[in-house]
């Protein structure tokens, strides 16, 4: 019975482990879906629960959007009054039919939620990521303005859901479709459907709209930015045919009929551009453009919106006031335009922006609108110079560069020119930073090499075209576009220790639902702090003695760097800009014309220095009643004086002159090794033959003596004083009877001084006359001792006059000395900062740099131009 029993167990044993296994995997998968069904349906309950109710008042009447500055106090509520609200009576056929093929094809069938399209939704999600497909409703868009954030969470989508949900239960088709085109931003600043007609076409009815506006109008929520017709015309009309094309698949209209309004340009669809009424458009666009990089489509869609910005209201009325007729600023003619950027340097944080001239509400914002415009010799701090001192390919600001011909073979092969077509020869990173010229430059982007450079330059935001990268014509700005907001966001990292942090508008928003978003971006280390501090520094060079004198603001510590570009065949620049900082702000500013042709003159004025006008005025007002710290120099950079001209740097000896001493940065490590032997000490000689005899009719002392060459002479006789002369003789008078007089006399040629020369005399008394005539043979005998010191004297001059009539005897000695002159005249051809350099006083756009007005600084900065022609006479 045992074993029968046993073999019982064993046998069910086995049977057991026969069993399938794919059964037990089917049996798992169904209990884990049950379990997710459930766990997924009580997730969904508890925000389903927690969602926000229904608002009648949010549903049909929109709440506006209200905008603080940095103090938080309120600037501009945008909804409010650029919103005319339609009924679903309003609504042409078209329209409707556009609408719901474009944004919703199903709207009028499903219950609020699009099954097939979800379901398209998340099969795109699972592949690419949460967010990455929304599959939104029309009934979803207008749950999520008017209740939801915008941000792409679990909840928010189910909450999203199952409020969708809700609203097409208690109202109709129509109603919901009413809501939302009064609802949704359409760009411009236009919110609903009736204001984008009225904003864009000019048109009060909708049912006066054609198909290409219908078109047209039911494609801009998507992203209103990107695609707003007055901006970016291109888009707009791929949106255009895109929204007909759907309308064909949808069987709204036929082919031919979207055949048909694809031939209307969307150009000539749109009606003069009306300014909006907004106080500080300029930076509400920003605010906008912000929104729409963040969240894609929503740019100010949402309503109830609390939005914190960077704005100070005081730089902004002084930017705004800089481009009014009645800043002062002196411009030569009504086309030429501006864009301004302020931050502040140490957080990035943009305080202030100048979209146009005369701030036009709602005009075009050169500042961060369209494509930009090349950034000319501007470029030269960022991708030249500052990874060549990264990269350690220079370690000193005195690092020696040779201005001299040169050919690109990789550009094919370029020839490119400075700005005055000549070359100038070594000088310093320093002096080919001030004076702006072209070949140093290129130069220093060769030794730091293109993938580095385009490396460094991503570091500051600049991005370059994706297709070709970096080219050796950005070297001096004639490649890359760029605006001023780009170009203030790289130069505000030199001024924080070489953190860059990307410039924004926005601080944080809160929605309608009571969340927030932080939206401060984080900075990041974009280059050593030696090297923001060495490039700064060259920067002050350029506003104290080069290119931007005009744009210095004196008793402020400030750095910066001008830019002009050019065109092939054409003389003169379509671009000028001021770009600097300190340690509060850095700010960039473009002037330019629209169409890209030259900027001209008039006025008295050159039309190129207006960019620097506008910075100086700038700079100085929103610097009043600011402490300004200097920046700081780091502990691994360490100030030094060299030898103008050495190569390489050497230290000045005793005798370098003052004038050929230089101050320099240099990193710890890489001082001058040496000291220089150019200016050899020289012995002055001292004075011969010197004599000094009493004259008794005079009552004076005649002195007397002898000198080879050009000197000063400086004469003492204690005690009378002492006086100077350039003579070979000198008169001391009144002398006292009785008294003895030292003299001494020293030669001095450039500033050194000999040895001196002394004698001394002793004017006779009554006493010592009366002994005399006493004493004839006594005195006889002191007359001859004099007579023989004055033979002595004699022979001496003799002896030099027969010394320069005979040179053949002092061939040696000449030889040595001539060989001597030679050597220092070729150390002084080859100092190209003795000639050209740090002392010229001509810079690379100012003729007349220190008179400091608009009229006198002439010559140009022309360092870029829209292909390698116009790159090669650039400054």
């Amino acid at each position: 019975m045992a074993e029968k029993g046993q073999s019982r167990a064993s046998r069910r044993k086995q049977k057991k482990k026969k069993r399938p296994i794919w059964k037990k995997i089917l049996l798992t998968i169904v209990l884990i879906g049950v379990l997710c069904v459930v766990a997924g349906g009580a997730v969904f309950g508890y925000y389903a629960a927690t969602a926000p109710k229904l608002d009648e008042e949010k549903l049909s009447d929109p709440a506006s959007n209200i905008i603080y500055d940095m103090n938080e106090d309120e600037f501009a509520e945008l909804g409010s009054e650029s919103r005319r609200k339609v009924t679903y009576d309003d609504l042409p056929q078209q329209l409707i039919d556009a609408v719901t093929a474009t944004e919703d094809s199903r709207f009028f069938e499903h219950n609020g939620i699009d099954i097939i399209r979800t379901g398209g939704a998340l099969v795109s999600n699972f592949k690419n990521g949460f967010g990455a497909e929304g599959g939104s409703t029309i009934d979803q868009q207008v749950i999520k303005r008017s209740f939801l954030s915008p941000e792409k969470t679990v909840k928010r989508k189910m909450q999203e859901w199952w409020l969708a949900f809700q609203l097409d239960r208690q109202y109709s088709k129509e109603e919901i479709l009413e809501m939302y085109l009064n609802k949704v931003f359409y760009g411009q600043y236009a919110y609903g459907v009736a204001t984008a007609a009225e904003t864009y076409f000019g048109k009060d009815d909708l049912n006066d709209l054609t198909l290409p506006e219908t078109a047209l109008l039911a494609g801009l929520p998507q992203r209103p930015t990107a695609y707003n017709p007055f901006e970016n015309p291109d888009l707009a009309q791929q949106r255009m045919n895109t929204v007909l094309d759907l309308m064909v698949q949808h069987e709204k209209i036929t082919q031919a009929e979207a055949d048909e309004a694809k031939k209307t340009k969307v150009e000539d669809l749109l009606t003069e551009k009306q300014p909006q009424s907004n106080k500080y458009g300029a930076f509400l666009d920003q605010v906008q453009k912000e929104l729409s990089e963040r969240f894609e489509d929503t740019d100010l869609n949402l309503d109830g919106m609390k939005i914190y910005t960077t704005l100070d209201p005081d730089a902004q009325d002084t930017v705004e006031n800089a481009l009014s007729e009645d800043s002062g600023i002196v411009w030569p003619d009504d086309k030429l335009q501006a864009g301004i950027t302020l931050l502040d340097t140490q957080s990035g944080a943009i305080r202030a922006i100048g979209g146009n001239r005369n701030n036009e509400l709602g005009g075009y914002n050169y500042a961060i609108q369209g494509n930009g415009r090349q950034p000319g010799s501007s470029m030269k701090p960022l991708i030249d110079y500052a990874p060549a001192f990264e990269y350690g390919v220079y370690t000193s600001t005195y690092e020696q560069i040779n201005d001299e011909p040169l050919t690109v073979a990789e550009n094919n092969n370029w020839q490119p020119q400075n700005y005055d077509n000549q070359f100038h020869g070594w000088m310093s990173a320093r002096t080919a930073l001030l004076k702006s010229y072209n070949i140093p430059a290129i130069k220093t982007l060769q030794a730091v090499g293109l993938d580095k450079a385009e490396e460094f330059g991503n570091g500051l935001g600049l991005e370059f075209n994706s297709e070709t990268g970096l080219q050796y014509s950005d070297a001096i700005g004639g490649g890359t576009l760029f605006h001023s907001i780009d170009m203030a966001g790289a130069y505000a990292a030199f001024g924080n220790e070489g953190i860059y942090t990307e410039p924004y508008a926005i601080t944080k928003i809160e929605f309608s639902d009571g969340s927030t978003l932080d939206m401060k971006p984080e900075s990041k280390a974009a280059m050593s702090e030696s090297t923001a501090y060495m490039v700064t520094d060259m920067m002050r060079s350029v506003m104290t003695e080069g290119t931007g004198t005009l744009a210095n603001v004196s008793g402020l510590d400030i750095a910066g760097k001008t830019g002009t570009t050019n065109k092939e065949g054409q003389k003169g620049s379509p671009d000028s800009w001021m770009n600097g900082l300190t340690t509060n702000y850095t700010l960039s500013v473009w002037t330019g014309d629209p169409d890209g042709a030259v900027i001209q003159d008039g006025n008295g004025v050159i039309g190129t220095n207006v960019a620097k006008s506008l910075f100086k005025q700038i700079m100085t007002e929103v610097h009043q009643g600011k402490d300004t710290e200097s920046f700081k120099k780091p502990s691994d950079v360490v100030e030094a004086k060299v030898e103008r001209g050495s190569r390489p740097a050497a230290s000045p000896s005793a005798g370098t002159p003052s004038s050929e001493i230089l101050t320099e940065l240099f990193l710890k490590g890489n001082l001058p090794g040496a000291t220089s032997e150019r200016y050899e000490e020289e012995e002055i000689d001292p004075v011969t033959g010197l004599s000094a005899s009493y004259d008794e009719a005079s009552n004076s002392i005649n002195i007397s003596w002898n000198y080879d060459g050009d000197a000063s002479f400086s004469v003492s006789a204690d005690p009378s004083g002492s006086t100077s002369t350039s003579d070979t003789s000198a008169v001391i008078e009144n002398v006292e009877a009785g008294q003895t007089y030292n003299i001494a006399v020293t030669a001095s040629v450039d500033g050194e001084t000999s040895e001196a020369k002394s004698t001394s005399v002793t004017v006779p008394g009554e006493e010592e006359n009366a002994e005399e005539e006493e004493n004839p043979d006594e005195n006889a005998e002191d007359q001859e001792d004099q007579n023989n010191e004055d033979q002595q004297n004699e022979d001496e001059q003799n002896q030099d006059q027969n010394d320069e009539q005979n040179p053949d005897e002092n061939a040696d000695e000449n030889s040595d000395q001539n060989n001597g002159n030679e050597d220092n005249n070729g150390n002084n051809n080859g100092n190209e900062d003795s000639n050209q350099g740090d002392e010229s006083g001509n810079t690379e756009e100012e003729e007349n740099p220190d008179e400091g007005n608009q009229g006198t600084d002439s010559g140009g900065d022309a360092d870029s131009g829209t292909d390698q022609g116009e790159t090669d006479e650039q400054q």
